[in-house]
């Protein structure tokens, strides 16, 4: 019974000394179906279950050693919005953290999201308190949230097309209404339209990201929380996917200002929502409720749009006409 015995040593030995190593070969386990120690396949699953006990320990082991990592993480926001299950123990936090990413460890994820972002969004206004951690599960929950909607094919003259028809949903102020609408649209020429609330550390309004040659995200997190900041925001980022290198990821930090790429998207959007011919009115209407009334309802667009050009422009106060806006708010969790 050499076989068994060489067996029996082996795991008494490593259960004693789990650094060590020993990996008896096949033949001797082979040798033990005759034995009295018992058959080749029972030595073999305990060795088995003996392995994936000792990976489970590692793994355990180097997660502890990233339980700092949660201080990076929103992750009380994670958990309020159902983003992630809230774990009692730090440990199993961050192995549910790594699943929520789709990585393997934390190094994989600075790597994954640390670089990119770093060079896609934190160039932008340093105005506002950006967090890595926060702006990478943001947009995370975007990926997953799109992964969902199925979408046809990118087809960028469709989409294109369809903003026309998306610019006249402007007047539904219905978020139940225009929302799937607007997902539904989108959905039909390859973009899949994601809102999310940003989390504490994440003061983005808008993000573009290709995830495939053919499918593209555009993500919003309704920020301002109106109806004229909303939908700039929808047309700003339409913009990067009909303009843009597919390459790029954009992440919308700072008001509508900005130069090249950002500059490009935000007159993208002005002039798709309130052509410049039209414009060129703004500055002579008058400041009351009727007269913006009726240049909105000329030109095919949600009255609070007017008022936040106005505004943006210098024609209005800031405090003037804003109840021709429509609010929004995220329902509580």
């Amino acid at each position: 019974a050499g076989g068994t015995i060489d067996r029996l040593l082996c795991s008494k030995w490593l259960s004693s000394t789990p650094q060590a190593s020993c990996t008896a070969p096949s033949a001797t386990a082979t040798s033990s179906q005759t034995s009295p120690g018992g058959s080749a396949a029972f030595w073999l699953a305990r060795e088995a279950k003996y392995r994936e006990a000792l990976a489970r320990q590692e793994e355990k082991e180097d997660l502890s050693k990233h339980v700092n990592w949660l201080r990076e993480l929103p992750v009380k926001h994670m958990t309020d919005y159902k983003w992630i299950t809230k774990r009692t123990n730090r440990v199993q936090q961050v192995a549910e953290c790594l699943r929520f990413f789709g990585v393997a460890s934390v190094d994989s994820w600075r790597t994954r999201y640390g670089n990119v972002i770093t060079a896609a969004a934190f160039k932008s206004s340093t105005q506002f308190d950006k967090k890595l951690g926060a702006v990478a599960a943001w947009l995370r929950q975007g990926e997953r949230v799109a992964a969902t909607i199925d979408c046809d094919e990118f087809d960028r003259n469709g989409f294109k097309h369809s903003l026309q028809s998306l610019r006249h949903l402007t007047n539904e102020t219905d978020p139940d209404v225009f929302v799937p609408r607007l997902i539904q649209t989108c959905a039909k020429y390859g973009v899949a339209v994601v809102f999310e609330p940003g989390p504490s550390g994440c003061p983005a309004w808008g993000a573009t990201k290709w995830l495939s040659s053919d499918k593209a995200l555009l993500m919003l997190s309704l920020r301002y929380k109106t109806n004229d900041h909303l939908w700039f925001a929808f047309f700003h980022e339409a913009a990067h996917i009909l303009l843009h290198s597919k390459k790029m990821l954009f992440v919308e930090f700072q008001s509508p200002m900005g130069d090249g790429d950002e500059a490009e998207a935000n007159k993208f959007a002005a002039d798709f929502l309130i052509p410049r011919d039209k414009a060129e009115i703004l500055p002579f209407l008058r400041g009351t409720e009727a007269s913006v009334h009726e240049f909105a309802d000329q030109i095919g667009v949600a009255p609070g749009i007017v008022v936040g050009r106005m505004q943006h422009e210098g024609h209005l106060p800031r405090n003037h006409l804003n109840k021709l806006k429509v609010f929004y708010r995220w329902k509580s969790v």
